[in-house]
């Protein structure tokens, strides 16, 4: 047997240089037109309005029309960011779409987007549920601080009423249309914590959609809808979220007191108010709660509840933020940053 050639070069590769540290610098959203109240969703599953608040917090919620897609919904909530972070279109390098509701299983959206904004940068869908949001924030803070990328667009949006079974009396009332943009960029000082993430793939049918393609595809059936075993979620979210969203401080350097403001995934106000409960916040701060008038948008509502009481003058520009997302998967993350 001959012996290995040497290697030919002795060089190093050159590195990227990236900033010292990133930040999110503006954030924007995208609420589609047309209001749904439950009263229109509670025939149909014989139920009630004040069975649906009581089980799930939700009042009402946005669906998008044929007009609005998951494409045009990204880039109207995309322009809000870049303009809130006083940036120009041109200098954004990357784009991140966090989606589990585009139609296409290929191409991903956020080429799709890119290209509406008149931008040829790096573009990728990420499809992580409800926690998309927060997987793309991280991303977005090692690709500036990796020097892969300047300025990141990183976009939460779902179409969530194309997969929604109106019949089904468990997330016929749950799902929602939305979008929310954030554009991460180089700061001077830490702008975004360390992120705590992880999956519990065991579980993955506890969210999942009804029917795969191929099931679709071989046996004829009609389009596929999403489902949820809502007792096994809660169970998980109510017990498991609390230590995510408590290391996520801890590994941040700061305390609950710190706080100015908590931004949780809006899947259920009962979630929300047991991990309030359960991290001991001060009852001065801040907590999203837009579940009540946008329900569950997956992947938008983190960001979509930030550019809301941000501004609406809930919560500071400057102060911090813990946001956590949790779903299907089952994937979570969470991360401290300092608000835009």
């Amino acid at each position: 047997m001959s012996a290995a050639a040497a290697p030919k070069g002795t060089g190093t590769l050159t590195a990227p240089a990236g900033a010292r540290h990133a930040r999110i610098w503006g954030v924007g959203g995208y609420r589609p037109e047309r209001v749904v109240p439950n009263s229109e969703i509670v025939d149909v599953i014989d139920s009630s309005d004040e069975w649906i608040q009581e089980r799930s917090g939700i009042k009402s919620r946005r669906w998008a029309g044929p007009h609005e897609t998951v494409v045009t919904m990204s880039v109207a909530a995309a322009r809000e960011a870049v303009a809130a972070a006083g940036i120009r279109l041109d200098q954004v390098e990357a784009v991140i779409v966090s989606t589990v509701s585009h139609p296409y299983q290929t191409p991903a959206a956020a080429p799709i987007v890119a290209d509406a904004l008149g931008l040829r940068c790096v573009a990728f869908d990420i499809s992580a549920a409800c926690a998309g949001y927060c997987h793309g924030i991280s991303l977005a803070n090692d690709m500036v601080r990796g020097g892969s990328a300047g300025f990141v667009l990183v976009i939460g949006v779902e179409k969530l009423s194309d997969f929604t079974d109106p019949t089904d009396r468990s997330t016929a009332f749950i799902f929602a249309d939305g979008a929310g943009a954030a554009v991460v960029g180089p700061s001077d000082t830490p702008g975004i914590g360390p992120t705590i993430w992880g999956s519990d793939g065991a579980q993955w049918e506890t969210i999942k959609q009804n029917e795969s393609w191929l099931e679709v595809r071989d046996q004829g059936l009609a389009f596929p809808s999403i489902g949820m075993q809502g007792q096994s979620v809660f169970r998980w979210a109510v017990w498991g979220m609390a230590p995510v969203a408590q290391r996520a401080i801890d590994a941040a350097g700061i305390t609950a007191s710190d706080l100015d403001a908590f931004l949780p995934h809006q899947a259920n106000m009962r979630i929300i108010d047991a991990m309030v409960k359960q991290l001991k916040l001060p009852g001065d701060i801040p907590v999203a709660r837009d579940i009540v008038e946008t329900a569950n948008t997956s992947a938008a509502s983190i960001p979509l509840a930030t550019e809301r009481m941000l501004r609406e003058g809930e919560i500071p520009h400057g102060g911090l933020a813990l946001q956590i997302g949790f779903g299907a998967g089952l994937v979570y993350a969470a991360q401290v940053i300092v608000l835009p």
